[in-house]
C-alpha cells in the first residue's frame, strides 16, 4: 500500500479527477495549499500599490491504494495535470504500514478497495450518452 500525493495547479483538478476515476480510483482527500517552487513570484497591484506574491495557490489531493494502483494513479495525475510550464506540480509517493476502516473494521487493502470500484470505473470508460 501506498500513500501518494500530488501538489497541483487548481485549475488542473477537474482534469485530475477525471483521470483518477479513469484510473479506477474513488477515494481522494482534496485540500487547499499554498506554496512556492520553480515558478517566478507574480507581481500585482492592489490598492494602488504593487504586491510581490511570493506563493501560489495549489491543490493538494491525497489517496491511499494497493500495489496494482500505484503505477496507474501516478500515470493518471501526470496525464490529468501536465501543462508542459514550470509549476505543473509534483508526486509524491510513500509506503503505507496499515489501514482500517473505521465504519466496518476492515483492515489494509480490504480497507481501501471500495463495493464499486469496478463499477465505477466501468462507468466511466463508457461513452458520454450526448
Amino acid at each position: 500500500m501506498k500513500l501518494i500525493t500530488c501538489v497541483i495547479r487548481p485549475e488542473r483538478l477537474p482534469a485530475v479527477k477525471e483521470a483518477l476515476f479513469r484510473a479506477g480510483v474513488t477515494g481522494i482527500t482534496l485540500s487547499r495549499a499554498s506554496g512556492h517552487g520553480g515558478e517566478q513570484d507574480r507581481l500585482e497591484h492592489y490598492r494602488g500599490g504593487a504586491v510581490v506574491l511570493e506563493f501560489q495557490d495549489k491543490v493538494k489531493i491525497e489517496m491511499v491504494c494497493s500495489e496494482p494502483y500505484v503505477q496507474p494513479t501516478i500515470d493518471a495525475i501526470v496525464k490529468g495535470a501536465r501543462t508542459g510550464a514550470v509549476g505543473d506540480g509534483k508526486i509524491f509517493v510513500q509506503a503505507i504500514e496499515r489501514v482500517i476502516r473505521i465504519r466496518t473494521g476492515e483492515q489494509d487493502n480490504a480497507a481501501l478497495t471500495p463495493v464499486t470500484a469496478d463499477e465505477v470505473r466501468r462507468k466511466a470508460l463508457e461513452p458520454a450518452h450526448v
